[in-house]
């Protein structure tokens, strides 16, 4: 395989290693990590709130500053792909199939299993439900992935740098490190956490399209299905990013937001309309108002409400780091010859106000039929909450295959994505890695998606993507460091 590094091998053999272990003793695998995870919210929840808040702070600080009209890439390089396409690719990869499922799974939790202060059940919560959701997948999470697209992007178009995380931290350690031994396990971490992060998610992809297809045409809950859909995916996003990211990802990324964007405008159309507009707007507003409150609250007096941030907001921050190598290197990719003002205004505001619009419309057609004693969607699986809410519309079945097929091919840009990102970061940054290397990649990730699966270890590999959060959040910062240091650098060499 021509091109491939160290660092290829490495995290194969890590890979390989945390497979094994799910494989031959699920149970403990995830009982360890499970320890490990607790013990980093409990003690690390303080650090996670202040440096999301601080990544995020940094974000609105470049778009306003003199470094908002530094140009990732050369004097007269164009944007590769244009805005609309840009953004349904960076939604794709960021937020994907997770979305369908959650933007009715959670504010349902919050409102009627746990909320976050109120009783369950009561106006309040239902308030705070759509409100927590929002401040779940808002700007915090796309501040993580900014930055570290951003600082990627500009040191490779801008400074001509290798596609590597270790090569953006240059100008903090010198360049004899980062080509050496540290250099090499910062990228493969990288690589070890966007492997589990998507081995993982296609391994709870492939259990929720089962469960769609059960759900609606009676199709056995089995991992033989599951391996069925797994197998046919894996056809597709190896095939997808064999063609490039010019042509597969890209169509796919476009087909998907817009059929996703029907399925949206139909239920806003079918369901509570005037409730959907009402609650949207107030819990835009409340967003806002309780804006800093929701960033440092940790509730050290109630032990109850700090275990609520422990399951819900301290690992959903933890989560959007332990993704930011993948989705922040793709992204990067897809960025060439923008401002840093266009990216990050393009990256922390349209995909938020995205996952509002899609929060609103599904959350609150599922909060209405529970809250009226119509439906109790609480009760459903994450993988069927959102069947068990479309089928007590109008179009219900309808409106369930289009999801089938959102989901689908979400799961499809998500991997083909990742592939890709993999790509690069074991062929010492090529923008367009070979064939080969990402074929190898596409199956790896498949394959440990279902020995995992099978095994029953998916949890387990989950908490081991949280517990490699920690140290990449360190170097997140770093990153940051790194390009102001080297972005005033070249400004002073201009002026």
């Amino acid at each position: 395989m021509k091109n491939v590094t160290i660092v290829f091998w490495n995290a194969i053999i890590i890979c390989a290693a945390v497979v094994i272990w799910g494989s031959v003793a699920p149970d403990q695998l995830q009982s360890v990590t499970s320890s490990v995870t607790t013990f980093i919210s409990v003690n690390f929840g303080w650090y996670y709130l202040l440096i999301i808040v601080m990544m995020l702070i940094f974000c609105v600080y470049l778009i306003f500053s003199r470094f908002g009209k530094i140009k990732l890439g050369q004097k007269d390089d164009k944007p590769e792909f244009s805005l609309p396409t840009w953004f349904a690719m960076l939604f794709s990869a960021g937020m994907g199939m997770g979305l369908v499922f959650w933007t009715t799974a959670e504010p349902i939790s919050h409102a009627f299993k746990k909320a976050p202060e109120a009783e369950i059940g009561s106006n309040e919560a239902i308030k705070e439900a759509l409100q927590y959701s929002f401040f779940h997948w808002g700007v915090h999470a796309w501040a993580v992935y900014g930055i570290v697209a951003l600082v990627l992007a500009y040191f490779k178009f801008y400074k001509n740098a290798p596609g590597l995380i270790s090569a953006t931290l240059t100008p903090v350690f010198g360049e004899k490190s980062m080509r050496g031994t540290p250099g090499k396990l910062i990228d493969t971490l990288a690589v070890f956490a966007t492997v589990v992060g998507v081995a993982s998610t296609l391994g709870f992809g492939s259990a929720q399209i089962n469960g769609g297809l059960s759900f609606l045409f009676g199709t056995p809950a089995t991992f033989g299905v599951q391996l069925l859909v797994l197998a046919i995916s894996t056809v597709l996003f190896v095939g997808s990013a064999w063609s490039g990211i010019g042509r597969g990802i890209k169509y796919l990324s476009n087909i998907n937001m817009g059929i996703a964007f029907v399925l949206l405008l139909m239920l806003f159309i079918i369901g509570p309309t005037l409730y959907i507009l009402n609650m949207f707007t107030s819990t835009l507003g409340s967003y806002i108002t309780n804006f800093f409150d929701m960033s440092f609250h940790l509730a050290p007096l109630n032990g109850e409400n700090r275990a609520w941030i422990n399951n819900w907001t301290i690992f959903y921050w933890a989560w959007w780091i332990s993704w930011a190598p993948f989705v922040g290197i793709f992204i990067a990719r897809i960025s060439k010859g923008r401002t840093v003002k266009e990216f990050m205004l393009g990256v922390l505001v349209v995909p938020a106000f995205v996952c509002f619009i899609f929060f609103a419309v599904f959350g609150v057609s599922a909060l209405n039929l529970e809250q009226n004693g119509i439906a109790a969607i609480s009760d459903f699986s994450l993988e069927t909450s959102t069947f068990g809410v479309l089928q007590h519309y109008p179009l219900g079945e309808i409106m369930s295959l289009i999801t089938i097929v959102v989901v689908a091919i979400f799961f499809i840009t998500s991997a083909d994505s990742a592939t890709f990102v993999l790509g690069m970061l074991s062929t010492n940054g090529l923008i367009n890695p070979s064939n080969s290397v990402k074929i190898i990649w596409g199956l790896a990730q498949a394959a440990m998606a279902a020995i995992v699966v099978y095994f029953g270890g998916t949890q387990g590999l989950q908490n081991v993507l949280i517990i490699a959060a920690l140290p990449f959040s360190i170097v997140i910062l770093l990153m940051g460091a790194s390009f102001f240091k080297e972005a005033k650098r070249d400004m002073r060499r201009k002026e």
